[in-house]
């Protein structure tokens, strides 16, 4: 009512919105005005973490944003769609629960602010979220927080490290060292490790493909080097980037340029990286090349007339 009148509102009109459940009451004290309308499906799953994240602070006034809540609002991508809102205290002070937010029993001494909210510490929210979560899912949301610059090496190890005697530990203590900072989407990650998991990582990730002039005409998500100079290039596509018209001439001129007898290509959906199909078809196209592993490093690329690897000529 307060932050209604604040901003020009009327008390009946107030009153008539929650009584009508035009505004709808999802915690104590806060209110979902439904006034944001996300116009793509990948949109709206973002207003949904973001909404779920909010929340805990919201209802509980100077608590901080905890695990996954606190992730979601330092911008960490990948995060599932549904996750329970949690908070935690900054100071000790009796502990109200109740409601749909869970109150972790620990304190938050040193809270970050972002956008106006308390959120714990990016490497103490990992070290909570990280062993409750599924794979694919805390994967993705630690390469998203290195490819951001938000953990540093040695941050990962510390979060790895506080996470000792959490339940769900011993399981996720290997998801750590998964992680990969070079990969630019969720779904990326997750075709990542389900291609590592049916025995075929990728032998070069964010592969630049060039010219004999050395110009870069594509970069591509996952790589393998095939026997006799081939290999195979992978994308991930977004739906809704690549589904625009615009887009669509965009994707099919970068593909016909890097087309050729040496690289074989492949495009799955997110949904595809997620579920499997984008690693088996991978496998099957590794095994009929009879391939082997070939990890390649970061300084090469490859250059489509020579049908090989070759040094980046940029550096």
């Amino acid at each position: 009512m307060r932050q209604s009148l604040e901003h020009g509102m009327t008390a009946r009109q107030v009153t008539g919105l929650a009584e009508r459940k035009d505004w709808e009451r999802v915690a104590h004290g806060v209110y979902d005005t439904g006034t944001v309308r996300p116009q793509t499906t990948s949109a709206a799953y973002d207003h949904r973490r973001r909404r779920t994240a909010l929340l805990g602070p919201f209802a509980h006034p100077g608590a901080a944003a905890v695990g996954v809540s606190a992730l979601v609002l330092h911008g960490v991508q990948g995060a599932p769609i549904e996750f329970a809102p949690e908070v935690a205290a900054t100071k000790a002070q009796p502990r109200r629960g109740g409601g749909p937010v869970r109150v972790r029993r620990l304190l938050v001494p040193e809270p970050e602010t972002v956008d106006g909210v308390l959120c714990a510490p990016v490497v103490d929210a990992f070290a909570l979220a990280v062993p409750a979560l599924g794979r694919f899912d805390a994967v993705a949301m630690i390469d998203s927080a290195r490819h951001q610059g938000l953990l540093t090496a040695d941050d990962v190890a510390r979060a790895q490290n506080a996470t000792t005697g959490r339940r769900g530990t011993r399981r996720s203590w290997a998801w750590w060292d998964d992680s990969d900072p070079r990969a630019e989407s969720p779904a990326e990650s997750w075709a990542r490790v389900a291609c590592a998991d049916r025995g075929c990582p990728p032998d070069a990730l964010q592969l630049w493909i060039v010219n004999r002039r050395g110009e870069r005409l594509a970069r591509v998500d996952l790589a393998w080097a095939l026997p006799r100079g081939g290999v195979l290039l992978v994308e991930i596509d977004g739906h809704e980037v690549h589904s625009r018209p615009e887009a669509l001439l965009g994707d099919r001129r970068r593909q016909n340029r890097i087309d050729t007898v040496s690289t074989v290509l492949r495009r799955f959906s997110g949904t595809e990286a997620r579920d499997g199909t984008a690693a088996a078809e991978v496998r099957r196209v590794l095994t009929a090349a009879a391939w082997t592993p070939r990890p390649l490093p970061d300084d090469v690329t490859y250059c489509i007339e020579r049908a090989g690897f070759v040094p980046k000529p940029w550096l």
